[in-house]
């Protein structure tokens, strides 16, 4: 087994993204979370930016890491100047980070037209900073940035420069494909003709590449294939413009899919899923669903035909079991859905041998879909469908009347809009009439809805709004287009979605809110945290 070291750069290049940003608490958190999964090195940033950074490298030296080493990074000592004077050297050295990476110029164009210093200088200016920082104590590594660009310009010269790096006492150089437009099989070349050129130091080479054309991972794959020991990455691919490879796919196609490689010791694999999601909470960035491996459509199976194969033989339609990288099969239902989506969802209502039912709850999706709704990411709203066709749904309570109003209210010339709700509910035939202010509309019907419950259903109190969206279904039909309304809701133990459409965006956010609250009692109730009440075959009443 080739080891390959995992270097994680989403502290720094991946918090040059677009939209992403750390707290330096984020950055420590993060930290820790890539030691457990047994991150070989982790980039915290430039001690000479800011202050966050600064300090985050003062901070990290009292976490107990296990197994990642934290890396400071900086480039090139200035020109004409002494790389022990230069304020850059001081604060990589000063950071006690036991490695640092340094950035050098490849590409003779930027050396010359964009650092505007002789080729000779540049080779100096590498020297000068790995020899330097080697004689504090501190290991090296450079990356050879424009590394591809470079060396189709002016191999000789870019290989000067990877050699300039090794002879000083870089421990590793790694290949940036900065602009990100290589191709793999040019990478693979150029990785090859890399380690022929350091071959005489016996220093070996790392792939660091960005995303642009979308081949960022596969790139890292092929360098890897032809002798690079390590690779560079951020969780979820984040950074500069199209992001970085994604070091989620990377460690997950090493690990898993070829063979020959150690990564992250072999183990870990079964948390990629959570540490992914972690940090885009952490940076609050939307996740990707698509994402592979860990994106919550990686496993997601919505055609009838996919659906019955993967009954039969998971393998069919997966190319590993979700459940070695930590994530989950989901089988969605839809319009495209067959009797075997039907199935899968409704094993835990012991309803799949009954095919009668299952065409019955079928055809009723059909016919949902066609007024608007969407159950794939509403699976609380389908479970509740499935009771009522199945003619077992029992509602907890009966709505009598629902009653929003929202008007202006002026005082002291100062004008404050006020939404209020009635709501007037049935709970075994004793009726609750309640007021709520909210600040819009949804809110006030909740604010209402719960108060009229809470005296008789206390788990209540555990659950909460997560997310309200609101989405135009016929467009065509100008203001007088139907409206679906999808809430996610959340307690201590779950998250749901519900559903509701209508003309009326009232109504349909109205719909979706006492769905939410009915599967959370049936939930509850199931789960013994609510009285048993008696078996009764009944259908809502909304």
């Amino acid at each position: 087994m080739k080891k390959i070291e995992i270097y994680d750069t989403t502290l720094r290049d991946g918090a040059q993204g677009e939209g992403v940003s750390f707290s330096l608490q984020d950055k420590l958190s993060i930290t820790e979370r890539l030691d457990e999964i047994g991150v070989d090195f982790v980039e915290g940033g430039y001690p000479l930016s800011n202050e966050k950074d600064a300090e985050y490298f003062r901070r990290v030296q009292k976490l107990d890491l296990k197994h990642t080493k934290v890396c400071a990074f900086g480039m090139t000592r200035r020109k004409g100047m002494d790389a022990a004077d230069d304020p850059g050297m001081q604060a990589l050295v000063q950071s006690g980070a036991p490695v640092v990476t340094i950035v050098g110029k490849t590409h003779d164009f930027h050396v010359t037209d964009v650092l505007r210093v002789t080729l000779e200088e540049n080779l100096a200016m590498i020297a000068d900073s790995v020899a330097y920082i080697v004689s504090q104590g501190q290991e090296v590594i450079y990356d050879a940035e424009h590394f591809f660009d470079g060396w189709k310009a002016n191999p000789e010269y870019a290989a000067e420069t990877i050699r300039a790096a090794a002879k000083a006492g870089a421990r590793l150089v790694v290949m940036c494909d900065t602009n990100g437009g290589s191709l793999p099989e040019e990478i693979a070349e150029y990785a090859q003709n890399a380690i022929a050129a350091l071959a005489e130091f016996n220093v070996p080479v790392g792939i660091h590449t960005h995303n642009d054309g979308d081949l960022a991972v596969a790139n890292s794959l092929a360098a890897v294939d032809a002798g690079a020991v390590q690779v560079q990455g951020t969780i979820n691919g984040f950074g500069e413009r199209c992001g970085n490879a994604d070091l989620v796919s990377v460690i997950a196609n090493l690990g898993l899919k070829k063979k020959g490689y150690d990564v992250i010791g072999g183990e870990g694999f079964d948390h990629l899923t959570e540490l992914s999601r972690y940090v885009y909470d952490t940076a609050n960035v939307n996740r990707r669903n698509n994402q592979p491996f860990v994106g919550q459509s990686a496993f997601a199976h919505k055609g009838g035909m996919h659906v019955h194969a993967i009954n039969r033989a998971a393998s069919s339609y997966e190319h590993i079991a979700p459940e070695i990288v930590g994530n989950e099969r989901r089988v969605l239902v839809s319009e495209l859905s067959g009797r075997s989506n039907i199935m899968a969802l409704t094993i835990k209502h012991n309803l799949q041998d009954d095919r009668e039912l299952m065409d019955k709850i079928l055809a009723e999706v059909v016919a949902k879909e066609n007024q608007g709704y969407q159950y794939e990411a509403a699976e609380a709203s389908f479970d509740l469908l499935v009771k009522q066709v199945a003619g077992v749904f029992q509602p907890h309570f009966e709505v009598l009347k629902y009653h929003v109003e929202v008007e202006d209210l002026v005082e002291h010339k100062v004008v404050d809009l006020v939404t209020e709700a009635t709501v007037k509910v049935s709970v075994d035939d004793v009726v609750h009439y309640e007021v709520g202010e909210g600040d819009g509309p949804v809110q006030a019907l909740d604010v209402a809805l719960r108060k009229a419950l809470n005296c008789c259903f206390a788990t209540l109190e555990t659950m909460h709004l997560v997310d309200y969206k609101v989405r135009v279904v016929n467009q065509e039909a100008g203001t007088a287009a139907r409206i679906r309304v999808m809430i996610e809701s959340a307690d201590e133990e779950d998250v749901w979605g519900t559903i509701g459409v209508s003309e009326n965006i009232i109504q349909a956010s109205w719909n979706a809110l006492v769905d939410a609250i009915e599967y959370k009692l049936h939930k509850d109730e199931q789960r013994g945290k609510l009285p048993a009440r008696a078996s009764a075959e009944s259908t809502a009443t909304k």
